[in-house]
């Protein structure tokens, strides 16, 4: 069981056999680094823990993106009881286990309790149905931690009766924020043993960290102990400290980014010969495989699209292999990814024609749906037009009619144009066809209309 005293237990940088990361654990949201979005002024966590009045909450966000610390900052600071499990080592017994702890709070000390559930997709629908009548009756608040959907991976009842925050993963500026106050941190961190970084030091740790804070700060801890008190931290005392090599590039990272830039064009130019031997480079050189996926799935529909619509869901399917198998073996699904992007037809219409939808957008603003294609649900709103003459697809031959459903404004507005290539010159086609039928049906109209 976790006491009320033991939220923020000691952290001091006395005891050395707390990890750093947990020492350096933010206490308040003024201690936060990063999540503007959630603790701003007048944002929701915020707002939430000035109200005093804390819902059940789902935290969906990355490893190490705060969810345990902002779950603890909540419950200090309402002065709840604390409860943490994990969905990993616990089970229904657990479940129980701190529910009856809850239950006492409330009959002996009159204190709400807070449920911390760590990986909360982990645990079955029988498990997750288990906290349903407690989160109902108001005994327990609960703060469940995921780093899945948990469209798909929490019930239903129980995300219908929670409130789900998406936390960010930090960006470099953040984590190189929350570096350096641990290195200068005297209470809890490294500022008594009046330690240095150099610059790629540094940004190797960040970059390593991939987003991470948690490992942002382990990274640090594993560097500073190669260091006696007074010392430097080198990029060399890094890369034996995480036994993985740093790029090879200055402290802006500009190789780093020539090598990803070399990648893509060598996948936009179709050439599957240069696109191996960048992605080798790349990996070679230490640099993150999920951070290649990441770009090869961008490129999957940024410069393939519509012309090999299966080009998104082999580089999908690349990354869902990585994580599966990982380094070594998993190499070789970013070589086959690579391979087929390389060779695959080529489009940026999707790109460019979606480049001029938010462009638009931002030039019109909020322009209204057009009436025939409105919900029409009530009969006032049936009165007032919504859903009227809207002609049903499926009625007509080849389930395709002319009818207008952009904004006014935007009509016969023509956002994608797909090139002749691979998949898209079916697409093409097709829409040529009904694009005639369009001209031929709106000719009609001006003549019926003379």
């Amino acid at each position: 069981m976790t006491d009320q005293t033991e939220i923020f237990p000691d952290r001091s940088a006395e005891a050395k056999s707390v990890p750093l990361a947990d020492r350096m654990r933010p206490r308040t949201l003024d201690e936060v680094v990063g999540q503007e979005h959630l603790i701003g002024s007048g944002r929701v966590l915020r707002k939430i823990l000035e109200s005093g009045e804390v819902p059940s909450l789902i935290f969906w966000g990355p490893p190490g993106s705060g969810k345990t610390t902002l779950a603890r900052i909540i419950a200090h600071e309402t002065k709840s009881h604390f409860e943490a499990i994990s969905a990993v080592l616990s089970g229904v017994k657990e479940i129980k286990s701190t529910i009856e702890e809850a239950k006492a709070q409330l009959r002996y000390h009159g204190k709400r309790t807070i449920l911390f559930v760590d990986e909360i997709h982990r645990f079955n629908k029988a498990q997750q149905d288990a906290f349903l009548p407690h989160v109902e009756s108001g005994l327990i608040t609960l703060i469940g931690a995921t780093t899945e959907n948990p469209s798909f991976e929490v019930i239903s009842p129980l995300l219908s009766r929670a409130r789900v925050i998406v936390l960010d993963p930090y960006s470099p500026e953040d984590l190189t924020a929350i570096l350096l106050h641990a290195l200068e941190d005297k209470e809890r961190g490294f500022g008594n043993l009046s330690l240095s970084v150099d610059d790629d030091a540094r940004d190797h740790m960040v970059w390593t960290a991939d987003g991470d804070a948690r490992a942002v700060l382990n990274n640090l801890e594993a560097a500073a102990s190669l260091v006696k008190e007074g010392g430097k931290i080198t990029l060399a005392t890094v890369e034996e400290a995480l036994q993985k090599k740093a790029l090879q590039y200055d402290k802006k990272g500009e190789e780093h980014y020539n090598l990803i830039s070399a990648l893509h064009k060598s996948l936009r130019g179709s050439d599957p010969d240069a696109a191996l031997y960048w992605l080798g480079r790349m990996l070679e050189a230490g640099e993150d495989p999920l951070f290649i996926l990441r770009r090869m799935i961008r490129f999957a529909s940024e410069d393939v699209g519509n012309a090999d619509p299966a080009a998104l869901g082999v580089a999908v399917s690349a990354l869902q292999a990585f994580q599966l198998i990982g380094l070594p073996e998993g190499e070789l699904s970013l070589a086959q990814a690579a391979v087929y992007l390389a060779t695959a037809p080529k489009s940026n219409a999707l790109y460019t024609g979606f480049g001029m939808v938010k462009e638009d957008i931002r030039k019109t603003g909020s322009l209204p749906v057009p009436l025939h294609i409105r919900n029409a649900p009530t009969r006032l709103m049936k009165d007032l037009g919504y859903g009227r003459d809207y002609k049903y697809a499926h009625n007509f031959p080849d389930a395709y009619v002319p009818q207008e459903y952009l904004p006014e404004t935007l009509r016969d507005r023509a956002y994608y144009s797909p090139a002749g290539r691979g998949y898209e010159k079916i697409i093409k086609d097709r829409m040529e066809r009904w694009r005639s039928i369009r001209k031929k049906n709106q000719r009609n109209d001006n003549d019926s209309s003379r």
